[in-house]
């Protein structure tokens, strides 16, 4: 038997205890398992019930009865497009396991990770894509997570990428139509028009790749970095920002010799903050290791915080530590901006701040925010926040060049090749070139019971 034709069975709440457990159980034979099991205090059984309304009645397993709702969806308007079921039973995991052992007793198997949502996607539901997105959305630690993952799962991505199918499957027909025409009619009637629409289509797949700087900002976080002269007050701008006392703050230079990092949401956007060893020239073996690293997370940084203290000549190792982060995205923050008798600008762009009176703090979000632009984005927003998407934009767009670059050979044959692997490629976006084996391995990343 295939094992997709088989019904399974899982909990879908998870293993914790609440006030309510759901059972679902999805496959042909589902709502004549639940006949089994349950009936409602209607008379009725699940396989009489109007699909979508919740029944109340009892459920009666080997070892107890328990009082629950059940909902019956009929094939394909159902989540996974077969027969489903979902009992709601009081929480728990013990009742939950019970009414689950009893589907399985009567036919039905565990389901493993993610098999639901395989379901929904091997019946058409939903692409591979839309399926990722609801993972961001489950495992999302921001709003902007959030927003990303919904516009996967509601299936902007997916629709580029169908576009982008039928306009090859187009070229491509054209091309085929012309190996008919005499040939000095093929290169009127083809290479002109599919250059301008391979072009075209390849525009639009770079630009849409270059929104991954953005779309790995939103998925894993803004790379915050901050650095300084020691005792400049790096430490007491993390504590402040984070609004919890993470890192150790005293009067003596030198006191962090090591990254201190910690997250915190801004305008729904997370953001990982930094604190790095004071940087300057220093005999001492820890403090220097310490130095070293932060010089070389400058590079890793995707917007770096670099604090002069107002107090202190402007000097040789505030200019090193310039030189280093100025071809990179950076704020310049004044700081101590309070006990400044003589606050000196070294930069026009700067921003003075006091964290012991919370000046300047504000306006440095701000700045954050503006150099991110991710809070800038729209709804329908089309942001690459998955490798897997990134990888199969890039490699159609490199076939699509190859055919472009191709296009002025009299043999049409090495366009049709390369626009072939450009539409496999793209294809493995949604879902529908993409092997059972890549298939597998994203739903196995699924919880049990979605």
């Amino acid at each position: 038997m295939n094992k997709n034709n088989e019904t399974i069975v899982a909990i879908s709440t998870g293993s914790s205890s609440g006030a309510i457990s759901i059972v679902r159980m999805s496959g042909e034979m589902s709502t004549i398992i639940a006949d089994k099991i349950f009936k409602a205090y209607s008379g009725q059984t699940p396989s009489e019930f109007e699909p979508r309304y919740l029944n109340l009645g009892n459920i009666t397993t080997e070892n107890f009865s328990e009082q629950a709702m059940c909902v019956v969806f009929k094939a394909p308007k159902s989540y996974t497009g077969e027969n489903l079921v979902e009992f709601q039973c009081h929480g728990g995991t013990q009742i939950a396991n019970g009414i689950m052992k009893e589907c399985i007793k009567h036919g039905a198997r565990i389901a493993t990770n993610g098999e639901f949502t395989k379901r929904a996607f091997l019946n058409g539901k939903m692409s591979l894509s839309s399926a990722e997105g609801m993972m961001d959305m489950i495992n999302a630690e921001s709003d902007a997570e959030i927003r990303a993952g919904y516009e996967l799962l509601t299936g902007n991505l997916s629709k580029l990428a169908y576009s982008s199918q039928k306009e090859l499957t187009d070229i491509l027909s054209e091309i085929e139509v012309s190996f008919d025409y005499p040939e000095e009619i093929i290169e009127y009637i083809t290479k002109a028009k599919v250059k301008e629409r391979l072009e075209n289509l390849s525009k639009q797949m770079e630009e849409t790749i270059e929104t991954s700087e953005t779309g790995k900002m939103i998925k894993s976080g803004i790379n915050v970095l901050i650095v300084g002269r020691p005792n400049v007050g790096k430490s007491s701008l993390l504590n402040n920002l984070l609004q919890k006392e993470k890192a150790i703050v005293t009067d003596i230079a030198g006191t962090t010799r090591d990254t201190v990092e910690g997250t915190f949401l801004l305008d729904d956007i997370k953001i990982n903050l930094i604190d790095t060893a004071g940087i300057h020239e220093t005999q001492d073996t820890v403090e220097k290791i310490g130095v070293d690293k932060a010089k070389n997370l400058i590079s890793q940084a995707d917007i770096v915080l670099f604090l002069v203290d107002s107090n202190r000549e402007y000097s040789a190792d505030d200019e090193e530590i310039y030189n280093s982060i100025k071809n990179t995205k950076y704020i310049i923050l004044r700081t101590k901006s309070d006990l400044a008798e003589n606050n000196q600008k070294h930069f026009e762009d700067e921003i003075e701040i006091s964290i012991k009176n919370n000046q300047g703090i504000d306006k440095l979000k701000e700045k954050i925010l503006k150099l991110t632009k991710i809070s800038n984005l729209s709804s329908g927003s089309v942001i690459i926040t998955n490798e897997r998407h990134k990888n199969a934009l890039i490699r159609s767009n490199e076939a699509i060049k190859r055919a472009i670059e191709n296009i002025e050979l009299d043999s049409l044959d090495l366009i049709a090749i390369d626009i072939k692997q450009a539409y496999i490629d793209i294809g493995e976006i949604t879902g529908n070139t993409t092997s059972e084996e890549i298939i597998d391995s994203i739903f196995s990343k699924f919880c049990l019971g979605k």
